[in-house]
């Protein structure tokens, strides 16, 4: 099949396929709750993991529209996609762009055929959404660095290999406080390493706290620049921020709620119509960002403002279903909706909560 039409529609029949064959249930939050090797494995059989991977390492050297399409066609229909999520969003472009030819040897591969899974090391406990606070610390020693510290929200640390961790590696400059920080390629089975589960209220497990005590990490996995850290993360929070999971979280109850309406409720047709409208032009402004990053630009901007509206959106859209919830809704339609309930609290929050990134786009755009 050509084209983006033709993918599309290509991906919706294996998802009708998937479906029919009861290979998963959609869920909410499935690029973080719903975790499913095998479903990873028959993406790779189509050639849906590192699609933007250059082929000489293992990838299918694709762009990133034909990647936006299969991701958000997949996240709509509530598909199990969290245990690659963050080694083929946010990983392979990072070591693309920093990585030392031997890192992209070594791990692109891996991530494009599905073997290797990533977790992300930046938040720490009681520094929140502050990455200048990062206490974690990493000095220098025979052949590499000694990393001690703690991170938590690390989603999928408990089934991935790597960890992507930023770590202080000189003291705090007052005048620059995001200076002196630096992002290493942590082996989780290594020794010093613990992974402690974080328990949602509801029984899921996804995050994670992840403690580094003495962990050896040799100069060959060291990610980047020493010193840039912050540089670099910065620029990976644009593949973070502006990709369609930002928009589409809760999409599947939105996608149920058309089928579910009642007159007798006190949520119009209306009230879905605003809905899908806000759904639809957001679509058009993560698409957007997507041809941006394409091409090779940069978009922290543009990817924030996604983000803060994208996410509004999701909350929206369980806040709504919560309403039409009763003895008479159909009983995935109310799986849906008590997971969406459970998982809404953290929308605004992840990836930088709304109040941090109103902040970023009111800074970037006075500057200009």
């Amino acid at each position: 099949m050509e084209g983006l039409g033709g993918l599309r529609t290509e991906v919706r029949e294996f998802i009708d396929q998937q479906l029919a064959a009861n290979a998963f249930t959609p869920t909410v939050d499935s690029w973080m709750t719903g975790s499913n090797p095998e479903f990873t494995r028959a993406l790779v059989e189509h050639g849906w993991i590192g699609m933007t991977i250059p082929t000489e390492y293992g990838g299918r050297g694709r762009t990133f529209m034909e990647r936006f399409v299969v991701t958000e066609e997949l996240l709509a229909a509530g598909a199990p996609v969290a245990a690659h999520w963050i080694a083929d969003r946010q990983m392979a472009p990072s070591i693309l762009r920093y990585g030392t030819q031997d890192q992209k040897a070594e791990f692109l591969p891996r991530i494009a055929d599905g073997s290797d899974f990533w977790a992300i090391g930046m938040s720490e406990p009681d520094s929140g959404s502050d990455l200048a606070s990062v206490r974690t610390r990493a000095v220098p020693v025979a052949g590499g660095w000694s990393i001690t510290g703690a991170k938590v929200w690390t989603s999928g640390a408990h089934v991935s290999q790597w960890l992507m961790t930023l770590a202080r590696t000189s003291a705090v400059d007052p005048a620059a406080r995001h200076g002196g920080l630096s992002q290493f390629i942590v082996d989780l089975r290594a020794p010093g390493v613990q992974v402690r589960p974080i328990v949602s209220m509801s029984g899921g497990h996804h995050f994670n706290e992840v403690v580094l005590d003495d962990v050896f990490v040799p100069d060959s996995r060291v990610f980047g620049r020493i010193g840039h850290g912050w540089q670099q993360v910065t620029s990976e929070l644009g593949f973070e921020r502006s990709g369609p999971e930002r928009i589409l979280s809760s999409f599947p109850i939105l996608r149920a709620l058309v089928g579910e309406q009642r007159t007798e409720t006190a949520v119009t047709p209306a009230d879905l119509g605003r809905l899908v409208a806000r759904s639809a032009g957001l679509h058009q402004m993560s698409e957007a960002v997507a041809g941006v990053l394409s091409r090779g630009d940069t978009a922290n901007v543009p990817a924030a403002v996604v983000k803060v509206l994208g996410t509004a959106t999701e909350g929206d859209i369980v806040d709504v279903a919560d309403l039409l919830v009763d003895d008479a809704t159909d009983p995935r339609l109310a799986q849906l909706v008590r997971a969406g309930v459970d998982q809404r609290p953290g929308f605004t929050i992840r990836g930088g909560s709304s109040e941090v990134l109103r902040g970023v786009i009111a800074r970037e755009l006075g500057m200009r």
